[in-house]
């Protein structure tokens, strides 16, 4: 039998709950295709940065390099610890140690679940640029408290960088509906985003079957609440690709349903799944957080591991379970009530 090992890093808040969720369905997804899922957990989070004075220990990244993915809950509670020191102690180094260059945000309603918007017949697959650009961590703060204090923020965009990301969205395009959206904002940006629109205008002639459309990220954000059915790939730098894709989960109905990956394409380290939803401190502990994204995350696992019957049938058991209304309406049903209905139809 087929064993994979797999990290779980359930984190702070809800990431316990929906990730302990997750894992029920795709444990009984692998034992039914025959192969299993060896987990180890670590409790890397806020509360283990205020007894440890880091968010993971420091050889944390040799710690997770041997395991064949990542299965991520959810890091963050801003009461305890500031948001930038817990992104940039655990999320960012996985990305940029692992090269998860490719993060994959799906979009799409599931069945049972009412959207926002008069259009439902969407499938938009964003991607988003997931090691350099906006969040780079390059630059600084001088003269800090006073009437002098200066802070710079450098994106960083390297053609490599830029050309693997442009060249995997067409790829992903090509097996889809054939039609790349890239989005800059060239016209006020115009080093960085002027050179990102060049090389995709160059790598377009690479790929013919593909229909490529550049957009201005104002222009995107518009075109995603007004025309979503228009839309198949969107390629997107860091900064525009996050904000995009919580605009994407909205239309899909809420956080609740926005899965994520966060892909090293040549697999030279293990891979790490999200869901996109953070910590949710408001409702942590109280049984009530949905886990459809979380679950929806470990489909993406499974697919990516190469058991695509295993995922397929997990996707089957999300969408007939909400298509009964159960987890389809934010706030209405119990993560537990939730889980066990995944679970069900899955036989």
């Amino acid at each position: 039998m087929k064993t994979y090992k797999i990290a779980l890093l359930p984190g702070d808040g809800i990431g316990r709950d929906v990730t302990e969720a997750a894992m029920a369905v795709l444990e009984k997804a692998a034992a039914r295709n025959g192969f299993s899922l060896a987990t180890t957990s670590y409790p890397w989070s806020c509360d283990y940065y205020l007894a440890h004075g880091s968010m993971m220990p420091g050889d944390g990244i040799e710690t997770l390099r041997p395991f064949d993915a990542i299965l991520l809950g959810a890091v963050g509670w801003p009461r305890k610890v500031p948001d930038s020191v817990s992104l940039h102690g655990l999320l960012l180094p996985i990305r940029k140690a692992f090269v998860q260059y490719a993060n994959i945000r799906p979009h799409r309603l599931l069945p049972g679940v009412q959207g926002p918007l008069r259009s439902e017949n969407f499938d938009i697959l964003c991607i988003r640029e997931n090691t350099e650009g906006e969040y780079s961590g390059a630059g600084g703060r001088v003269h800090q408290g006073t009437d002098s204090e200066v802070a710079v923020e450098t994106s960083i965009f390297t053609r490599k960088g830029v050309e693997r990301i442009l060249r995997f969205g067409f790829e992903q395009a090509r097996v889809r509906r054939g039609k790349l959206a890239s989005v800059t904002k060239s016209n006020a940006q115009k080093y960085s985003m002027v050179f990102w629109d060049e090389i995709t205008h160059r790598l377009s002639a690479e790929y013919p079957d593909v229909e490529v459309t550049s957009y201005h990220i104002d222009a995107m954000a518009a075109r995603m609440v007004m025309a979503p059915e228009s839309l198949d790939v969107v390629v997107a730098s860091n900064l525009f690709g996050d904000i995009l894709t919580d605009l994407g989960a909205a239309i899909q109905g809420g956080l609740g349903f926005a899965a994520s990956a966060n892909i090293n394409p040549d697999r030279s380290a293990p891979s790490m799944f999200e869901p996109v939803h953070g910590s949710a401190p408001d409702i942590a502990h109280l049984g009530i957080a949905n886990p459809i994204a979380a679950i929806w995350s470990g489909a993406m696992m499974l697919e990516h591991l190469g058991e695509t019957a295993a995922a397929g049938e997990v996707m089957a058991a999300i969408e007939a379970t909400t298509a009964r209304g159960i987890g389809a309406i934010p706030g209405k049903d119990k993560t537990d009530a939730i889980t066990a209905s995944v679970l069900s139809a899955l036989d």
